[in-house]
C-alpha cells in the first residue's frame, strides 16, 4: 500500500463527514487534504485510542519528531510522506501541524474549561488551524478568506462538541465551559450519569445557537472571489449544519447516544451544495 492509499483508508475509516467533499476537488487538491486529514486523525487517534497518558504523550511526542523530519526531506510515516507530495505545491507551515499536535496534547492534561475563552484556545489549534490549512489547499486570492476558514473551523469544533458530550463524558471530559454550566444549572455529575434535564436542554440550545453565530459569520465572510474555489468548505459546513440541527430537532439527548448522518444523506446535501456554489 502506498502513502496515498493508506491516507485514503485512514479517512475512510473515519467514516468523517468532510470526507464527502473531497471527490469534488481536482486531484492535487484531493490528495493534499486527504493527507492533512489522515494526520489529524492519527495525532487524534494517539490520545483517544490510548488510556495510558504517559504512552500517548510519547506518541504525540514521536509526531513532533516526524513533522520535523517533513520538514527536513526524511519522512518515514506513510501519512506524512503522503504530506510530502503536497509541500511543493501548497504553503502548510510545519508550525500549524505542531500546533494541532499542541491541541491533542491539552486532552492529556485538561478535561475541564472555565469558561468560553479557554475553550477557545483548544477549539483553534485543533479545529480553526485545520481550517486554515484547508483553505490554503483550497486555494484563495483574498486574505479575508482566512478569517472565514478560522471561524468555519471553529462551528465545527463546536458542533463536535454539542454532539459528542456524552461520549466525551464516558472519557471523563466534559468541553462545555464550566461557567456556563452553573449559569444554566447542571451539575456535571448530571453529564458524566447521563442524566438528561431540561435545565441541560437549555443549556445546549445556548451552545447550538453560538456554534450558529460562528456559522452565520464565517459564511458571511467568505469573498465573492473565492467562493468556487472553497465549494469543499461550503459543503462541510452544510452537512455540520445539517447535524447540528438534527440535534437540536432530536431535543439535544446527546448524553446517550450520538446523532450521524446516513451515507446517502451527507451525498446529497454534498451535490446540492456544490451545484449552489
Amino acid at each position: 500500500m502506498n502513502p496515498d492509499d493508506y491516507c485514503r483508508r485512514k479517512v475512510a475509516e473515519s467514516h468523517s463527514s468532510f470526507a464527502a467533499s473531497f471527490r469534488f476537488l481536482a486531484p492535487e487538491r484531493r490528495q493534499a487534504i486527504t493527507a492533512l486529514y489522515a494526520f489529524c486523525r492519527e495525532v487524534d487517534d494517539a490520545v483517544d485510542e490510548c488510556s495510558d497518558p504517559g504512552v500517548a504523550g510519547a506518541a504525540l511526542a514521536w509526531w513532533r519528531g516526524e513533522v520535523e523530519a517533513l520538514y527536513a526531506g526524511r519522512p518515514t510515516h506513510p501519512v506524512t510522506q503522503s504530506l510530502a507530495s503536497a509541500l511543493p505545491r501548497f504553503s502548510l507551515p510545519a508550525e500549524q501541524l505542531l500546533e494541532i499536535i499542541d491541541g491533542m496534547e491539552m486532552d492529556l492534561h485538561q478535561t475541564r474549561y472555565p469558561d468560553f475563552k479557554a475553550l477557545h484556545l483548544y477549539c483553534y489549534r485543533v479545529a480553526s488551524i485545520v481550517g486554515l490549512l484547508a483553505a490554503e489547499i483550497f486555494g484563495y486570492t483574498d486574505r479575508r478568506t482566512l478569517k472565514y476558514a478560522h471561524d468555519l473551523g471553529l462551528a465545527f469544533q463546536l458542533t463536535n462538541i454539542i454532539r459528542d458530550v456524552g461520549e466525551d463524558a464516558r472519557r471523563g471530559r466534559i468541553y462545555l465551559p464550566q461557567d456556563e454550566l452553573a449559569r444554566f444549572g447542571v451539575a456535571e455529575a448530571d453529564i458524566l450519569a447521563s442524566r438528561h434535564s431540561a435545565p441541560f436542554q437549555a443549556l445546549m440550545e445556548f451552545q447550538a445557537e453560538r456554534a450558529r453565530d460562528y456559522y452565520r459569520r464565517a459564511l458571511d465572510e467568505l469573498p465573492a472571489a473565492d467562493r468556487k474555489a472553497q465549494r469543499a468548505g461550503l459543503i462541510m459546513a452544510a452537512i455540520y449544519r445539517t447535524v447540528l440541527d438534527e440535534v437540536a430537532k432530536d431535543g439535544f439527548r446527546v448524553l446517550d447516544h450520538r446523532i450521524v448522518l446516513p451515507p446517502a444523506r451527507k451525498a446529497w446535501i454534498a451535490v446540492s451544495t456544490w451545484l449552489r456554489a
